[in-house]
C-alpha cells in the first residue's frame, strides 16, 4: 500500500502542474469564453477531487500518521475554496459585466490558492516517499572491553 500511496502521490502532483498549464491555455485561447477553461475546470472539479480521496485512502491504508492522513485530505478543502474564489471573482464586476480591481485580486488569490495546494501536495508526497523508504538497519557496533563505548 505504500507503493500506491507514492504512486497516486505523484498523479495527483502532475494533475496539479497539469492545471496551471490547462489555466494558461484558457487565457491564451483566441477568442476566449467559457469553453477555454473546460479542461482546466473538469481537472480541478473532477479529476483532483478523485486523486485526493485516493491520495487519502492509500494514506490510511499504509498506516501512515494522522498528520498526513489530514495533509492528504487538505486538497480537497483547497478545491473547494478554489471554487468559492472563482465565484466570488465572477461575482464582483461591474455592471456591464467588464472586470473591476476588486474582481481581479480575488482572481489573483484563486492563484494563490492554488500555489498553496500544489505545496500541500508536494509534502504529502514527501512524507509517503519517507514513508515507504525501508528503515536502514543499524548493526551492532562490536565494542572491545576496556574501550569506551
Amino acid at each position: 500500500m505504500r507503493k500506491a500511496f507514492v504512486i497516486v502521490s505523484i498523479l495527483l502532483l502532475v494533475s496539479f502542474a497539469l492545471q496551471f498549464v490547462f489555466a494558461a491555455v484558457g487565457g491564451f485561447t483566441k477568442p476566449g469564453g467559457d469553453g477555454a477553461y473546460a479542461l482546466h475546470s473538469v481537472n480541478g472539479m473532477a479529476v483532483i477531487p478523485v486523486l485526493t480521496v485516493f491520495t487519502a485512502l492509500f494514506a490510511a491504508l499504509a498506516r501512515a500518521p494522522g498528520r498526513i492522513i489530514g495533509l492528504a485530505v487538505l486538497p480537497i478543502g483547497l478545491v473547494v475554496v478554489q471554487a468559492l474564489i472563482a465565484m466570488l471573482a465572477n461575482a464582483s464586476t461591474d455592471a456591464a459585466g467588464a472586470s473591476t480591481p476588486l474582481g481581479l485580486t480575488i482572481g489573483g488569490l484563486h492563484a494563490v490558492n492554488g500555489i498553496v495546494a500544489v505545496h500541500v501536495v508536494v509534502g504529502v508526497l514527501r512524507a509517503a516517499r519517507r514513508l515507504d523508504r525501508p528503515e536502514p538497519a543499524v548493526a551492532p557496533v562490536p565494542v572491545r572491553e576496556g574501550e569506551p563505548a
